[in-house]
């Protein structure tokens, strides 16, 4: 198979599809890969890397889905992009599309098969291709918080950690998934006072047993999730709904019982977001203030690291490329369950449940796609 990556094109997006190292063990496998030239700078892997590794540089984004039998990304195509989609093209990339109605509209309409990262699933129930962005964006997302609540950047002039005889800042987590609980980490290490809120037992249990004293955990109610919003200097909003909208906690009204400049972070932004007020914004523009209250919520937070992000994306990414570049996506799909609940749209119709209901679009199974 020709499997091509090109140079992402979204705001500050460094990260790229395909590490030189990935390139050369589909190289290796039999297949040929091209390379948009300058493609992985963002990494520090340049065109000479990728040509070591027996890929193909190729000078335009164009040349790359003009000739590639697949395209694997790391952000949702743009607009420039998807037009350049074509009839049966593989896709293999995140797409979000729950809240991105334009999106899905240009990919039915392309006809290529588009397979998400965010809804591959494994035999746990998890989302393995989601949870290394995950583990990185809940990282981020205290550091961005903590920088947020600077004065000069508008927010209170709060240390997250305090310093003796002063009170550390309180961090309201919402959702105790794995960006919950990345952020849990960086802020319980860094001193602050942190309450996580989540609605399953089995999640606080864990998460209880896991922090012991360093961390608080609170069923997530209208009550407590209304109460820890009011007492916070720093939220997180960390919730997610597999392929579905992000529902909105946080509501307008709700600022008004925060404290001025306090700061909220919306990982969930991707998904439509978790605050009512959220709009995307980028690592040029990160933040905006509403009624008092800072707002961070850049849509592809984990680009700003991008070598480690890039690295550990393609850890997980990679044994499914060749999966795909390997058996072709009909005979892959069909042989793994679990990358096949990736697949969200093909040949012009969508074939992710979530995604369908979300976007009020018809649903087809996907065992039809690919009868």
């Amino acid at each position: 198979m020709i499997v091509g990556t090109v140079r992402e094109i979204k705001n500050n997006e460094f990260r790229v599809g395909l590490t030189p190292e990935a390139a050369q063990e589909l190289v290796a496998a039999g297949h040929v890969v091209l390379v948009e030239a300058g493609a992985g700078q963002g990494i520090g892997a340049g065109d000479d890397a990728y040509a070591k590794a027996g890929a193909r540089i190729i000078p335009t984004a164009a040349e790359v889905f003009a000739s590639a039998d697949m395209i694997v990304k790391v952000k949702e195509p743009q607009a420039v992009e998807r037009a350049m989609l074509r009839e049966g093209q593989v896709l293999f990339t995140y797409l979000h599309l729950a809240p991105d109605p334009d999106q899905a509209h240009d990919l039915i309409t392309s006809g290529a098969v588009c397979i998400a990262y965010e809804t591959v699933t494994d035999a746990g129930g998890g989302l393995p291709l989601l949870k290394p962005m995950s583990q990185v964006a809940g990282r981020m997302a205290i550091q961005a918080g903590a920088t947020a609540l600077e004065k000069a950047n508008g927010g209170r002039g709060v240390l997250l950690g305090g310093v003796p005889g002063v009170l550390p800042a309180k961090v309201a987590i919402i959702g105790g998934g794995v960006v919950g609980f990345n952020a849990a980490q960086m802020a319980a290490g860094l001193g602050a006072d942190v309450t996580i809120l989540d609605r399953s037992a089995e999640v606080l249990e864990k998460l209880g047993i896991h922090f012991e004293a360093r961390a608080k955990t609170r069923f997530s109610n209208r009550a407590n999730l209304a109460a820890c919003v009011a007492e916070a200097d720093l939220v997180i909003g960390a919730v997610l709904i597999p392929g579905a909208e992000a529902p909105k906690l946080v509501t307008r009204d709700m600022l008004a019982t925060m404290k001025s400049g306090a700061v909220l972070v919306d990982v969930a932004i991707d998904q439509g977001g978790c605050f009512e007020t959220s709009k995307p914004t980028t690592h040029a523009e990160p933040t905006y203030v509403v009624d008092g209250i800072v707002h961070y919520c850049v849509a592809n937070m984990p680009g700003a690291v991008a070598r480690t992000s890039t690295y550990a994306l393609g850890n997980v990414t990679l044994p499914h490329v060749l999966k795909l570049a390997g058996l072709g996506w009909r005979e892959a799909l069909k042989r793994d369950r679990h990358l096949l609940a990736g697949l969200n749209i093909a040949h012009g119709k969508v074939t992710c449940a979530p995604v369908a209901e979300a976007l009020d679009l018809p649903f087809t199974d996907p065992a039809e796609v690919l009868g």
